[in-house]
């Protein structure tokens, strides 16, 4: 089955670029990234805080099978509803480090918008640690469920 969620990693690069097309309103995909409850929804992940402002910040826990628990946070830097959001991420107890995200939203139609995430790492060993995760397979489950889920709400 093709991955619809698509990730662009240029050999020797410390980023990547990950790009899919929603059938969602932009609006709608701007809340499953900026809306903590929605968030929960497709991210199967608990949502600690998450301040969708300037200056804001989030902290993210998830629980693996096993019963581990693994926390993420980040700071957001900027907040343009329904354009763009751009913010730091970090796996706390990795070696993978900060990277830097720039998230970005736009409205193809009415109905149907596009996601282009520039995330950029510390180094290009960094990111393809990340890459050797499951990452590609991961975001794209995740992805699956954003639509899955907001579009019944749609």
């Amino acid at each position: 089955m093709e991955q619809k969620t698509k990730i662009k990693a240029g050999e020797g690069k410390q980023d990547l670029v990950i790009t899919r097309e929603f059938d969602l309103p932009v609006e709608l995909l701007f809340k499953a990234y900026s809306e903590s409850d929605i968030v929960e929804q497709w991210m199967g992940t608990k949502v600690l805080k998450l301040e969708s402002k300037k200056h804001g910040s989030y902290q993210f826990e998830t629980t693996d099978a096993k019963g581990n628990k693994y926390n993420f946070n980040g700071v957001i830097h900027g907040v343009s509803p329904n354009k763009k959001i751009t913010r730091t991420f970090e796996m706390e107890n990795t070696p993978y480090g900060i990277q830097l995200e720039l998230i970005e939203f736009a409205k193809l139609t009415d109905n149907t918008s596009k996601l282009d995430i520039h995330v950029i790492y510390e180094s290009a060993d960094h990111r393809n640690q990340v890459l050797k995760l499951g990452m590609v397979q991961g975001i794209n489950m995740a992805h699956n469920r954003l639509q899955e889920i907001l579009g019944k709400l749609n």
